[in-house]
Formats: C-alpha cells, sequence, structure tokens
C-alpha cells in the first residue's frame, strides 16, 4: 500500500495488492489505497498512460487487479491530461517524412509517466491510416527536443528513410538554427563554445568535462540586446543533449526559464515557466530525392510576448 499523503508530488509509487483487493477496478484500487489520488486523478493517470501493472502499461480504467499485482504509478510535474498535437502543426508531409511545428511543454517520447499527449503518440494518431486501422505507422525518432523546448522537428516516417535521416543527425549534415533569450549580454556579438559534454549523475544535468564527454559545438550571434536580456540565434554544429542549455549556462548567459542551470523563473516583472529556446530553422537533404530542404517554425506565443514585454521584437529578423 502506498503511505497516504494529502497531494501526490512527481515521483514513482510502487506497491503490491494485497488478497483482500484481488479483482477490484484498477482506478478503484488506486484510489481506495492513497487518500492523496482521487478515482478522477487516477483514471486520468491511467489514461495518459502513467499507470503500470505487472510490469506493463496499463491504459483501461476497468482492468482488474490481482493478488500478488505489482504496480506502479508514476507522474511528472505536467498536468494529467493529454496535449494534443493540431493537424495545423504540420509543416510538411510526405511518404518519407513529417516536419512539425513542436508546441512548448510537449514531451517528444513516451516516458514512463506519460504515452499520450506525448509528439510520437500524437504522430501515431495522425498518420494512422483509417483503411488499414491496425498497421502502426512506421515513425523514426531522427530528433528530439527536450519538452520545454519548441519548434521544427523531422521524423522519417518509411523504412527507407530511417537510415539515411539517423545517419544525417549523427554527422553534420543537419543544419539547426535556434532561438534563445539569456540572461545577460555576451561579451562579443559573435562567438562560438567548444567543449567535451557529459551528464552528471548526481544532478542529471549536462557539463563540460576535460575527459571522457563527447564533442560539442555550439555557435552564437547576437540578435537584440535588450537590457539585461539578450535574443541570440544559436547555430549547433553538433546535436548533443542539453548543448545550448550547458554552453549559456557555464558561460554565465542561462536561459531566460531555464531553472535547473540556473536561470531567473522570472525577468521583468513576468514570471517565465520554461526556457526561452526555439528550434527556429532547421535545413536538410531529403533522404530519397535528396532534394535540400528547409522549415522554419514561427515563434510561439509566449516567447513572442516575452520578447515584447522586454521592448524587442521581430522586425528585421525575418519571421
Amino acid at each position: 500500500m502506498i503511505h497516504p499523503e494529502k497531494n501526490l508530488g512527481p515521483g514513482a509509487y510502487r506497491f503490491t495488492v494485497a488478497a483482500q483487493s484481488a479483482g477490484q477496478r484498477l482506478d478503484q484500487y488506486l484510489a481506495d489505497n492513497n487518500e492523496g489520488l482521487s478515482r478522477g486523478l487516477a483514471r486520468r493517470l491511467i489514461e495518459i498512460g502513467g499507470v503500470h501493472q505487472a510490469g506493463r502499461r496499463v491504459r483501461r480504467c476497468s482492468q482488474p487487479v490481482a493478488a500478488g499485482d505489482r504496480i506502479e504509478v508514476f507522474i511528472d510535474s505536467s498536468p494529467a491530461v493529454a496535449m494534443p498535437l493540431e493537424e495545423t502543426r504540420v509543416l510538411y508531409r510526405d511518404h518519407d517524412l513529417v516536419v512539425i511545428d513542436k508546441p512548448p511543454g510537449m514531451a517528444t517520447q513516451p516516458t514512463p509517466a506519460r504515452y499520450q499527449g506525448t509528439v510520437y503518440a500524437e504522430l501515431q494518431r495522425l498518420l494512422q491510416n483509417p483503411q488499414r486501422p491496425g498497421q502502426r505507422p512506421s515513425i523514426g525518432m531522427v530528433q528530439r527536443l527536450d519538452q520545454d523546448t519548441s519548434g521544427v522537428m523531422v521524423f522519417s516516417i518509411h523504412q527507407r528513410a530511417h537510415k539515411k535521416m539517423t545517419e544525417a543527425f549523427r554527422g553534420r549534415d543537419i543544419g539547426k538554427l535556434y532561438w534563445a533569450l539569456l540572461a545577460g549580454r555576451p561579451q562579443a556579438e559573435m562567438g562560438q563554445f567548444t567543449s567535451q559534454l557529459a551528464r552528471r549523475r548526481s544532478t542529471n544535468l549536462v557539463v563540460s568535462v576535460e575527459h571522457g564527454g563527447k564533442p560539442a559545438e555550439t555557435r552564437y550571434r547576437l540578435l537584440q540586446d535588450l537590457a539585461g536580456v539578450s535574443l541570440v540565434e544559436v547555430e549547433l554544429v553538433t546535436g548533443r543533449s542539453h548543448q545550448i542549455r550547458a554552453h549559456f549556462s557555464e558561460a554565465g548567459l542561462p536561459l531566460i526559464g531555464d531553472v535547473a542551470y540556473g536561470g531567473p523563473a522570472d525577468v521583468a516583472g513576468q514570471a517565465v515557466t520554461r526556457q526561452m529556446l526555439h528550434s527556429r530553422v532547421l535545413t536538410f537533404c531529403h533522404p530519397v530525392t535528396g532534394q535540400q530542404m528547409t522549415f522554419t517554425a514561427p515563434l510561439p506565443e509566449d516567447f513572442t510576448r516575452l520578447l515584447q514585454h522586454l521592448g524587442g521584437g521581430l522586425n528585421g529578423l525575418d519571421e
């Protein structure tokens, strides 16, 4: 049994079903065994994929529990609802690729805490052939963005495209430009960071190390100086996890809203709930035709609103 709590915070809750509870509905069982978990919340957690029974994700609230079953409840820091990916977010689609404008707050791939509402799950829905409901679309996860990072992403959706797109991202054949809001102003209007990056297990954050990391190179240019905040364009020469966030944090210029890497949670009287990082432009060669393709994602509303609040704008920046 889970220990009673007023509110269940993010984390993993594990327990074993007692004999007297055998046959009970899963949602009812969860509610009965924790004061901080209402039946409504239990249902939502099951529906988004955050409940696992006997090591497998369960999506049916009426699923009966059996004596000895190991139940795991995973809760993340986001609301227990599935964020939709609207058709209008699809920038391009053919038989081999789909390019989307990812909204901030949407996880790219499933986690123990959720399946529904991730980019992967939503693409499965959007790409499903109604004439073949039993055939799951083939989706190659060749690119990933952090949950709170917005902007353009590409996925291969045919076997003939998977390998070539994966190889392109592993190499340096993809052009990736990001826009970011930084706390502070770079000393030079253009510059670069080069280091080896590795994830520190104790904090799960990425840091530069002397040895044993992966080479990472980040280039930038200043777009606007907004009195203590800078709008910069960032070119990723390599594509390491958290590369932009780590490099600018180590330079004393953490991203606005990136609390994990030392960024401020508010600026100029405005609360900021995510890191202000946007995948602006993606350029690559089509894996089948070889044609060069470039896609641009417009700034999301919260980024634009904050930029305007700081006295900045998109004039002359080719929105």
